[in-house]
């Protein structure tokens, strides 16, 4: 099983040493990593391994039964055998801008349920452009605008953003209603990592964040649009 290295509270470390467990020319597997595999709306690290006579680069990033799948775009030299030493390099530039990215997206989810009422159905982050579904909401211009201009005001405040492990029952007692969709965790997973935006925002999620709001920049909602009945999407990107 790999251990993943960013939870709780690391997922600023881009660069660190692991030794391999099992590789091939297409996937590399680590006893632990800081890769941040594809899950929860957030895309896959990418970056680099290297080893004493080879490296690769990393294209995609996978759970798979507890362990992690660096899949593999490119290989120089033989794959590492297992016990081998490496060290990885994850591109700073994506994580930083994915981070930021899920950040903002927790305040507009957080904003438009305080303002709206409605629950975030889901979201999908990118490194330029992303997306959020909310329901049941039904937005015109005005409300966009609002929307916008409530998120870059909390933003402004620069709060701080604390990733922890807690206890699910008090998690379960102290996020707020319509905040995360707690029914669709397993049971089992206790404790749960938790993204709290200091007196603003708390909600479990195992994706990479920044450490103060004030680091995201300003949100620029680009578009607007309904998904069906009572669900509306919200395109945005950061500036």
């Amino acid at each position: 099983m790999t251990d993943k290295l960013y939870l709780p509270d690391a997922d600023g470390v881009t660069e660190f040493s692991a030794t391999v467990t099992e590789a091939d020319t297409e996937r590399i597997i680590l006893d632990g990593t800081y890769f941040y595999p594809e899950g929860g709306g957030q895309p896959a690290d990418t970056g680099r391994i290297e080893w004493d006579g080879g490296h690769a680069t990393v294209e995609n990033v996978r759970k798979d039964h507890g362990d992690v799948h660096h899949v593999l775009g490119s290989i120089t030299g033989e794959p590492p055998a297992a016990g081998t030493a490496v060290e990885g390099q994850i591109d700073p530039k994506r994580r930083e801008r994915l981070s930021r990215m899920h950040t903002a997206q927790h305040v507009v989810s957080r904003v438009v349920l305080d303002e709206y009422g409605g629950t975030t159905a889901g979201n999908q982050i990118h490194p330029e452009r992303s997306r959020i579904d909310f329901e049941p909401v039904s937005f015109d211009e005005a409300d966009v605008e609002r929307i916008e201009r409530r998120s870059n005001a909390i933003i402004e405040r620069d709060l701080p953003v604390s990733k922890a492990n807690r206890p699910r029952d008090e998690v379960e007692r102290n996020v707020a209603e319509g905040r995360a969709l707690l029914d669709l965790i397993p049971e089992s997973v206790d404790p749960l990592r938790v993204v709290e935006i200091d007196e603003f925002d708390m909600c479990p999620c195992g994706g990479t964040h920044v450490d103060s709001l004030g680091e995201i920049g300003q949100i620029s909602v680009l578009d607007r649009s309904s998904k069906g009945a009572d669900v509306e999407r919200i395109e945005f990107e950061l500036v």
